[in-house]
């Protein structure tokens, strides 16, 4: 069986998506699967290897101006791939801006609606670049990709299944007119995917109640990641040979409102009006739009005058961030929004650090699972705060459950689980569509 894996970049930033779908693919090669990981709108980034192909289709900037200008839909084929190589969508992306406008709401109606919008001759180019590789199965990158799935199905006769990644978050942030159509888009448009991939039961059942997609074609298939570049802390004392050192809150994750750094911070100014000695650590992607919100998160710790306890360290490598995690006593990501996965969560986890998340989205199901954290209501600082001096205050708790995470996630959150039971939905639906080839490879 081989597999037509589509990635989508996520504009050079580091993306728990592309992270998941690289290790995934990377996973399934190492284990003997035919599998080809395929860019579209831009090349990936990720903290590991990267083993997607380098031609990027589906070009960002192709499609932009594509549904945008009719006129530019006849300009020749050579000038169209010239607009795909890597180092112009490097660039075009950093000069663009990363806000939710118009222009944004409608290139996402425009993909949905699929050979019958302005974005024909594209899933056209997308379809004969993936002829010559005779897929028995395409994976769709999200829901937001469905508008291509009656294509290529029809066209290279394999079945199309899609992941299931947080859409939600996206289409909440458009324009009012633009949310509304997508979300109806999607639901004419699930009807062409043969199945779906959720990596937590959470969004499995929240995905299928707001976009309409039918129970039986929904699948779980467990988040996993590669544990072993994360330290034993049986065999590591950093936490008992710093005790003259702050007690240290950490938080990976993009620096945007949504992801709740904000909120992290009023939790750590309560700490510290409590008289506790504690500091932030802050790691996490900055994008250019953002980083206002981050001189108003700074400038707030400063009116507190406790910016003395705070670091941003930047966006950092894989290296760099299991040593980041290293030196945390505790780990939050506040997230505003109900998160759909929560790599940075299993991250903390296999570190041995504990958690406090919010009670909502896939953080009930993680910590439920795993007994690696503590959960808070959602939106109270207050209650954070409470959280964390709970596991400040109390070291055995603290060890308790960094032993517990981490021992659950080396069992039941690996990437060779999450591997194996992504082929065997991938078995059940090329099996159906397959001609020549064992669909059981």
């Amino acid at each position: 069986m081989r597999v037509a894996y589509l990635i989508a970049g996520a504009g050079g930033m580091y993306c728990g998506s592309c992270l998941r779908d690289n290790r995934l693919a990377a996973t399934l090669i190492e284990q003997g699967r035919d599998v080809v990981l395929i860019p579209l709108y831009t090349p990936i980034r990720t903290d590991e290897t990267d083993v997607s192909q380098r031609r990027v289709l589906f070009g960002g900037i192709n499609i932009y101006l594509r549904q945008k200008s009719a006129l530019f839909r006849m300009f020749p084929g050579w000038m169209t791939r010239m607009l795909d190589a890597p180092v112009l969508l490097r660039m075009a992306l950093r000069l663009a801006g990363e806000h939710h406008t118009d222009a944004v709401g409608a290139l996402t109606v425009a993909m949905l609606r699929g050979e019958e919008g302005p974005l024909r001759s594209e899933l056209d180019r997308l379809i004969a670049s993936l002829r010559p590789l005779k897929p028995d199965l395409i994976n769709l990158p999200n829901l937001l990709f469905a508008g291509l799935a009656r294509r290529l199905r029809a066209e290279l006769g394999a079945s199309v299944v899609c992941t299931l990644s947080g859409e939600d978050l996206f289409i909440d942030q458009l324009p009012a007119t633009y949310a509304a159509q997508t979300d109806e888009l999607i639901r004419q448009r699930a009807a062409d995917v043969d199945g779906f991939l959720s990596p937590t039961s959470y969004y499995a059942h929240y995905a299928t109640e707001r976009f309409s997609l039918g129970d039986a074609k929904v699948h779980h298939t467990p988040l996993g990641i590669r544990t072993g570049d994360f330290a034993d802390p049986d065999s590591a004392t950093w936490r008992e040979q710093n005790d003259d050192r702050p007690f240290t809150i950490g938080y990976l994750a993009r620096i945007c409102p949504e992801k709740g750094l904000a909120r992290l911070c009023d939790a750590f100014a309560i700490l510290r009006r409590q008289g506790r000695k504690c500091r932030v650590r802050a790691a996490g992607y900055l994008g250019a739009a953002d980083k206002k919100y981050l001189e108003r998160v700074l400038d707030e710790l400063r009116q507190r005058s406790i910016d003395d306890g705070f670091e941003y360290v930047g966006s950092v490598s894989r290296e760099e961030k299991a040593k980041f995690l290293r030196s945390l006593d505790v780990f939050s990501v506040p997230t505003e929004y109900r998160e759909a996965k929560g790599l940075f969560v299993l991250e903390a986890m296999a570190s041995g650090v504990p958690v406090v998340q919010p009670d909502h989205g896939s953080f009930r199901e993680l910590v439920g699972a795993t007994g690696g954290g503590l959960l808070y209501d959602p939106g109270d600082a207050e209650a954070l705060a409470g959280a964390i001096a709970r596991l400040m205050d109390d070291q055995q708790l603290r060890r308790q459950l960094g032993h517990s995470g981490r021992a659950a996630v080396q069992t039941d959150f690996t990437d060779k689980v999450m591997a194996e039971a992504t082929w065997s939905v991938y078995r059940q639906y090329a099996g159906k569509r397959s001609v020549g080839r064992d669909a059981n490879d």
